[in-house]
């Protein structure tokens, strides 16, 4: 028996409301990685083109919140640098976004941020970046925006810098929604304009809203509960499991 797709998205309101919030708390504890949470959860219980546009909003919420708490935690002038240098790199990536060697290229990524946390997390990376260079902002900015525009994912790139600037905890999120409210919030022009943000999805964030809020809380909570060095290892380990869904996303064929 075929049931209309309102009616099914009504059944999967629950899940929603439940992913939702455990996507925002990562967000906020860690600064990213609620997409790798969000999307392919979500595409369980929802249409995939309903899921993309739902965690966009979802992150810009996060975002809005956290940058309004801890806005004198902004590193403001790197958050400008990433921002700015994402610009270089996303053409590329959108350029990569049509190759025929897509999931070869994304197991590939997976495997080099996998190897790069492990070795990070093992005690054996000394590498760190005294000062906000402006070529090292350039680098991993534009390394963001490719990342974004191939696979939809800035937030290694951006994690790697923050990381290596041997971030705390309340400077690493505060900065790193600095950069994502901006840019999430043109994706979700982009989703518009595309047609993708229907009313389905309006209807789903906002039953969702009341779970997204205290999630923010909770991952704040959790942050700041962390000294540096354990925050740091959980954002290795975070980058960690980022690279291996990639992986298999590669070697299966998958997006989400």
């Amino acid at each position: 028996m075929q049931y209309p797709q309102e009616l099914v998205i009504h059944l999967a309101l629950p899940a929603v409301i439940c992913v939702l919030f455990v996507a925002s708390v990562v967000r906020s504890a860690f600064g990213f990685g609620e997409a790798m949470v969000a999307v392919p959860l979500l595409s369980f219980w929802i249409p995939l083109q309903h899921a993309a546009p739902l965690a966009v909003l979802a992150s810009v919420t996060v975002a809005l919140i956290v940058v309004a708490q801890d806005w004198k935690d902004i590193h403001l002038r790197a958050a400008a640098g990433l921002l700015a240098s994402t610009l270089i790199g996303l053409p590329l990536g959108l350029l990569l976004l049509t190759s025929s060697h897509q999931h070869l290229l994304r197991f590939g990524l997976g495997a080099l941020i996998a190897i790069f946390s492990f070795y990070a997390v093992a005690g054996r990376s000394r590498m760190k970046l005294r000062i906000e260079h402006k070529g090292w902002m350039v680098v991993f900015g534009a390394l963001a925006g490719f990342l974004g525009g191939a696979f939809g994912m800035n937030g290694p790139a951006l994690a790697i810098y923050g990381a290596l600037r041997r971030w705390p905890a309340a400077n690493f999120r505060a900065t790193l929604q600095a950069y994502f409210l901006p840019a999430s919030t043109m994706g979700l022009i982009g989703f518009w304009k595309a047609g993708v943000w229907t009313h389905a999805v309006t209807h789903e964030y906002l039953y969702a809203l009341p779970a997204i809020v205290p999630g923010v809380f909770v991952g704040r909570y959790i942050s700041r509960k962390l000294d540096r060095d354990a925050f740091l290892k959980y954002i290795y380990f975070a980058l960690m499991a980022v690279g291996v869904v990639l992986m298999v996303q590669g070697a299966t064929g998958r997006q989400a």
